[in-house]
């Protein structure tokens, strides 16, 4: 497993498939790159698709310090160096959507266009889930259950068994769990959304809760060269229930600039 090393010489797990034009693809809070496993060959049949194990999931690292999604960014442009790439295509959802912000207010040159998937500008001026949805996951007792019903409709999962891919790292030690809620919760990119340069695509299903719909607009309203699709009856796993939907409107998107990577 090749790795890259961040800044602070923390050891970033990475993983590359397909050929073509780079495309990172960045998972959500408390996953490693597996969220993506069951939709990566819409991508990588088309581009180098390149995928990360955040500090504190698989392969990388696991340091007992501050994350924060601004330094998650960083680690992402210590991914593009130690592949020697000065710019690619960057789609993020949920928390690696946050990510993704930051890595294109902090770097545009590095960024060709961007996707962002059910994600938000943070608890501040964002759009937060409810008080009853914040209680069942911080329910101790709490079942997969609770969480699979926010991430996909209850006819998908009837139909669907399993594996699922977004449930979390299973073997992320307590420690780093806690410091991915507290680096998502703390995001706040509000003030440099109007700095983003890159071609800009929001995703969002229109029944997600989990990080409430309104959050679609709201970012396409403060991002210049922004526009955002719903996807009609998706919940927060979109990508993946979706997938018929939502990979090709991500293709086509990156395929009318494939020239900016």
């Amino acid at each position: 497993m090749p790795h890259a090393a961040a800044a602070d010489g923390t050891r970033i797990a990475y993983q590359v498939r397909g050929e073509g034009q780079p495309l990172v693809l960045l998972a959500g809070q408390s996953n490693n790159h597996t969220w993506w496993d069951p939709v990566r060959t819409d991508f990588d049949r088309e581009f180098r698709t390149i995928t990360l194990d955040w500090r504190g999931t698989g392969d990388s690292d696991k340091p007992d310090e501050l994350y924060s999604t601004r330094a998650f960014a960083q680690d992402v442009t210590a991914v593009l160096d130690g592949l020697g790439l000065s710019t690619a295509h960057i789609y993020g959802t949920s928390m690696g959507g946050r990510v993704a912000q930051w890595l294109a207010i902090d770097a545009p040159e590095r960024v060709g266009k961007l996707v962002l998937g059910c994600t938000s500008p943070g608890a501040v001026h964002g759009y937060e889930r409810s008080q009853e949805i914040r209680k069942a996951l911080a329910d101790p007792a709490r079942t997969d259950q609770v969480l699979l019903e926010l991430m996909y409709t209850p006819a998908w999962l009837a139909n669907n068994p399993g594996p699922y891919y977004v449930l979390g790292d299973k073997s992320m030690p307590p420690y780093a769990k806690g410091r991915h809620l507290v680096a998502s919760n703390k995001h706040d990119a509000w003030n440099g959304l109007p700095s983003i340069s890159a071609p800009t695509l929001i995703l969002h299903g229109t029944d997600d809760v989990f990080s409430p719909v309104a959050n679609a607009q709201l970012l396409a309203g403060r991002i210049p060269n922004a526009r955002a699709e719903l996807i009609e009856g998706a919940r927060h796993a979109y990508f993946h229930e979706f997938r018929e939907v939502a990979s090709p409107a991500v293709l086509a998107f990156l395929a009318a600039a494939q020239d900016r990577a």
